[in-house]
């Protein structure tokens, strides 16, 4: 198993979550603001280009973070699932993911690659610098969203740790590195972040 690192949170999320699981990840690093993810021999492995990638034992890749975070839980040599020991925890997981996902993640990270991020990915990808503002403005809003809806929750899914809080995490994190801090009236979602900034996954 190798897995195709680089910096962003996208791949952040991936080691934390191997972290968590306790799944040793053998990895190479791809240099993303070099464009490496944009060559031949990436794109090879991974033809949309982007990062990171998971090549398993068998030669097949797998790309996309939740897919990646999902084959690693099932492969894990034991302890607690963070996607879910039932079907009704894995839907709950998998709803919670996809909310944060489209709903915070996605404008959040498009208000980045189409104002500070313009200059790496505007020859990459097509970019809207004039949604910018509008976007980072979805993304705060669906946060307050999400801050009323985590009451008297230590995590996303309650009482367990999941992927929701680890994607969650990652970019918040992110976000506070490219002039989108959380806001100080967010108290859950600032406790949240607080909580798993302390775990020792966070320095995956």
């Amino acid at each position: 198993m190798l897995f195709y690192d680089s910096v962003g949170p996208n791949p952040r999320v991936v080691r934390i979550f191997a972290a968590e699981r306790g799944v040793v990840l053998p990895k190479t690093t791809i240099d993303l603001r070099g464009g490496e993810n944009r060559q031949p021999a990436y794109l090879a492995k991974n033809p949309a280009g982007q990062m990171p990638c998971l090549e398993m034992d068998n030669g097949e890749v797998i790309a996309e973070i939740t897919a990646i975070c999902e084959y690693l839980d099932e492969i894990a040599p034991g302890g607690a699932s963070l996607i879910g020991a039932t079907a009704e925890e894995r839907a709950e997981c998998r709803m919670w993911v996809r909310r944060i996902d489209l709903n915070i993640v996605e404008p959040m990270a498009n208000g980045f690659r189409f104002a500070e991020g313009l200059k790496l990915f505007q020859n990459r990808i097509r970019c809207i610098p004039e949604a910018a503002p509008a976007l980072k403005d979805i993304a705060q809003e669906r946060l307050a969203w999400l801050d009323g809806l985590i009451a008297d929750r230590r995590f996303i899914c309650g009482d367990r740790l999941s992927l929701a809080d680890i994607l969650l995490f990652c970019f918040l994190d992110f976000g506070a590195q490219v002039g989108q801090p959380i806001n100080p009236a967010l108290t859950r979602i600032s406790a949240h972040h607080a909580m798993m900034k302390a775990r020792p996954s966070a320095a995956a």
